[in-house]
């Protein structure tokens, strides 16, 4: 296999990997509240909103000590621990208990800032300049596929379900705990990348840091603390440049609404009394919308930005525009069914 062939091949095994371990996870945090809700133990007092505000506020803080550990025990195997938290906090749905839900809440924020740390070296190492566009397209598209399968999966499964046993609950998350081993261990399947033809001196520098990158040296003449320290020391010093501060409005903004449509929206329809017994298979089709949507926006933005001879800002007005429009329907229709449900009476738009 020529090196942009192995390249290639290691984002397509990194882009599905990906695909079953976030089809897994994705999944399980659109269904994890009314899962809980549905619980006969009453033992168990967790709550799935109180356990995305741990994962995600862990997953920010440990963001500055993700590249320290990637430097020092390499992307791959930081992926495949990483996933192995991922599987451990969806098994935990099989026999729930609520010190356990926390720590595992914990447990997976450490293992997303590595994760997603190790994902980009990955990406990185296996593109050049001509290459990464193509090749965060393929990582994108793949991704967004555990949308699509996952939440296929809950609809098939919960179609018809008022309320959800606990036979229910152990088969959906004993098939999700398995699909997310699956992306764990292929992560295996990806490759040292092979440096690109060029002249010799510059052959032989090219190779010695993409092998440093991949996989941490077993020598202790290495020096990984010293590796560790000023990757730590990188990190630190980039979040107080003048851009980071800037972006970080935007990427806090980002993260309120990855919260909202990936827990709380579903949850609400779930709970949408107008829906009858078909509101908690809704969950499902409502992740398979937001799916398509995540692909296809990524899809035509990407192509806007690309051809686009005025700049970003028209391509982000659209963004701003189809924001505001979805939601608007959003807050017309858990607005509209809460007002159902207080009244007692049907509300009719036309």
């Amino acid at each position: 296999m020529s090196p942009e062939g192995k390249r290639l091949f290691n984002i397509v095994v990194l882009g599905f990997g990906f695909m079953f371990m976030f089809t897994a996870f994705q999944t399980c945090g659109n269904i994890e509240q009314t899962v809980i809700k549905s619980f006969n133990n009453t033992e168990f007092h967790g709550s799935g909103y109180t356990s995305m505000a741990i994962i995600y506020g862990v997953f920010s803080a440990s963001n500055l000590i993700a590249p320290s550990v990637v430097t020092v025990i390499g992307p791959q195997l930081s992926m495949f621990f990483s996933g192995l938290l991922y599987s451990g906090y969806i098994a935990m749905f099989i026999y729930p208990y609520t010190w356990s839900f926390y720590t595992a809440s914990v447990l997976v924020g450490i293992g997303a800032a590595v994760l997603w740390t190790a994902q980009g070296n990955v990406l990185a190492i296996n593109s050049t300049d001509d290459t990464i566009g193509r090749n965060s397209g393929i990582f994108w598209a793949l991704l967004q596929f555990s949308l699509f399968f996952g939440n296929l999966y809950i609809y098939c499964a919960w179609h018809g379900h008022v309320h959800i046993t606990d036979k229910d609950r152990q088969t959906v998350f004993i098939s999700l705990t398995v699909i997310s081993l699956v992306g764990c261990f292929l992560f295996f399947l990806i490759r040292k990348p092979d440096p690109e033809p060029t002249a010799p001196s510059e052959q032989s520098q090219s190779q010695s840091e993409s092998s440093e990158s991949f996989s941490a040296a077993s020598s202790p003449d290495v020096g990984l603390c010293s590796q560790a320290l000023d990757a730590f020391g990188k990190a630190f010093k980039m979040f107080g440049t003048k851009e980071m501060l800037l972006l970080s409005l935007s990427i806090a903004y980002t993260g309120l609404e990855l919260t909202f449509y990936s827990g709380v929206y579903g949850t609400c329809i779930g709970a949408m009394t107008r829906f009858g017994q078909d509101a908690k298979s809704l969950i499902g089709i409502s992740g398979i919308c937001i799916g398509v949507g995540e692909i296809l926006g990524g899809g035509v933005f990407g192509m806007l930005n690309k051809c686009n001879r005025f700049g970003r800002n028209p391509v982000v007005l659209l963004g701003l525009i189809t924001h505001y429009v979805a939601f608007y329907l959003i807050f017309l229709n858990i607005a509209i069914s809460l007002l159902e449900f207080k009244f007692g009476c049907k509300i009719r738009l036309y």
